[in-house]
């Protein structure tokens, strides 16, 4: 399965990101006499997100088999556009917020927990887990129609060994930087998830070619097949995670272009921030 690698890798990363939110959430609330009681809203509001997130997997799914072969093919392309715009999404959002993340959530549990309004914390666990939940659904449901990676063995293979390579990074990561810090962590997985929606917008674009609804312009600049044609292991691993294409068409050497140009402006615009600070 071509995707195996892509799907795997966000399973990874999504369910550690999970795992920080609610254990910066159990930690304070462990620790905290008066946070006690609000654990069984923390698992609560788990329980609940993890339900949006299957929920909005269900729609994705029920979505998909109402369509005709022609609205699949849109609805494709859609989802790996979407899933790309997600990703570019959450890699910014985590550079803004990541550094008061903790900040941010220990207060409002203090706020929570001085007024005894321990919905609160369920609130925020719910929210926080149907985000990530909901993100992951979009990217594997992305992922895997192209495959029918919904009933094939390697699919759920790759999520189950993505979910414990999480829990096994966390252990790692709950060390305190000893082996590997969380700043490392989040440095390497954005590069990684940036390369990946690369790939994610490049095979969206070419849905839309094949449907004719984006004109390919020039259908093969160059022939690279003989260094890394993108048809063998190594070249399918390269092209899943980066958009690489041995035969490309012009136009996604445009959208390639222009994807990276605006990744370059929006670090631009997220470094400005922390250099004034």
């Amino acid at each position: 399965m071509q995707n195996f690698t892509q799907i795997l890798f966000v399973m990874w990363r999504e369910t550690v990101e999970a795992m920080l939110v609610v254990g910066i959430l159990y930690a304070w609330l462990s620790h905290n006499p008066a946070g006690a009681r609000g654990v069984k809203y923390l698992w609560g509001g788990v329980l609940a997100g993890l339900a949006g997130a299957f929920l909005l997997g269900l729609g994705i799914g029920a979505m998909g088999d109402l369509l005709s072969e022609e609205g699949h093919a849109y609805f494709m392309a859609g989802m790996l556009l979407a899933a790309a715009v997600l990703i570019v999404h959450m890699v910014f959002w985590m550079r803004r917020h990541g550094r008061r993340l903790k900040q941010d959530m220990e207060q409002s549990l203090r706020a929570s927990a001085q007024t005894e309004n321990w919905w609160g914390v369920f609130s925020l666990a719910a929210i926080a887990v149907a985000r990530e939940g909901s993100e992951t659904v979009v990217f594997l449901s992305s992922l895997a129609m192209g495959s029918n990676g919904f009933t094939s063995a390697p699919f759920w293979l790759a999520l189950g060994l993505g979910a414990v390579l999480a829990g096994a990074t966390f252990a790692l990561l709950q060390l305190g930087g000893k082996l590997v810090s969380w700043r490392a962590f989040f440095r390497v997985t954005e590069i990684l998830l940036l390369l990946l929606a690369c790939s994610l917008l490049m095979s969206g674009v070419e849905k839309l070619i094949d449907v004719q609804l984006l004109p390919v312009i020039v259908a093969q600049v160059w022939d690279s097949s003989r260094l890394l044609d993108d048809g063998s292991v190594l070249g399918s691993l390269v092209s899943s995670f980066t958009g690489y294409r041995a035969r490309p068409a012009l136009l996604n050497l445009i959208v390639f272009a222009g994807y990276w140009l605006a990744i370059r402006w929006l670090l631009r615009l997220s470094n400005r921030p922390a250099a004034a600070a």
